[in-house]
């Protein structure tokens, strides 16, 4: 492990959207709220031309604030769009979308069942890897689980890894297990306060158990 990890940030996944026109009217002062790496945006499928132009309308938003975006799936339309790469869910499609991606834009990996699973990844070339993301049924692995992993990983690995917070009570204990991100999920965006408001929240309970400078190399 290095001894010094880049900074801890957080990175944003947004509900899973049709239109994107309202989402916009929100993204800016949200991400105005905190230190924020990266947001991932989850699209419900629709045709690829709607796709790409949804994609855009949100890139101008995000990319002009030095964030990067990436597309929850869709590494095929990622160059297009304009985006900086796509998170994929299992090894499977990680390893497909690869040749796709690289070496352009990044490639995150989530949706690892196993140690095993995270080391191959790594292995593939994957930019990051995520842990404790819910699955398509809304599961997930025991927050303690998710914490073991998470300290395994940057007490050997060197390559980012992300731990996925199910609440704001969840983020500063990810962060004191040395996740080098922190993703906020559904819940910022359903809370009765503003987007913004929740995400300073969490972002004043983001601490930097380990001295940092420059964010890593992915998310960027």
């Amino acid at each position: 492990m290095s001894p010094q990890r880049p900074r801890q940030r957080l990175y944003l996944v947004t509900p899973q959207l049709g239109d994107t026109a309202s989402f916009i009217r929100d993204i800016g002062a949200a991400l105005e709220a905190g230190d924020v790496a990266a947001v991932l945006l989850r699209l419900e499928p629709t045709d690829e031309r709607t796709l790409i132009d949804r994609v855009k309308s949100v890139a101008a938003i995000v990319q002009r604030r030095d964030i990067a975006l990436l597309l929850d799936g869709y590494p095929q339309i990622a160059a297009r769009a304009g985006a900086d790469g796509a998170h994929l869910t299992g090894i499977e499609a990680l390893t497909a979308a690869l040749s796709t991606l690289k070496p352009d834009r990044i490639a995150g990996a989530g949706g690892l069942r196993s140690r095993h699973d995270a080391m191959l990844a790594a292995e593939a070339g994957a930019d990051y890897v995520m842990f404790g993301e819910r699955d398509r049924r809304g599961g997930h692995a025991p927050f303690a689980a998710i914490e073991d992993r998470l300290k395994w990983w940057a007490e050997l690995f060197e390559l980012p890894c992300v731990g996925y917070a199910a609440d704001l009570d969840e983020v500063a204990p990810l962060a004191q297990a040395h996740a080098d991100f922190v993703a906020l999920g559904d819940w910022i965006w359903t809370k009765e306060q503003a987007p913004a408001a929740a995400i300073a929240a969490a972002a004043n309970r983001l601490t930097t158990p380990t001295a940092g400078g420059a964010p890593g190399p992915a998310p960027k």
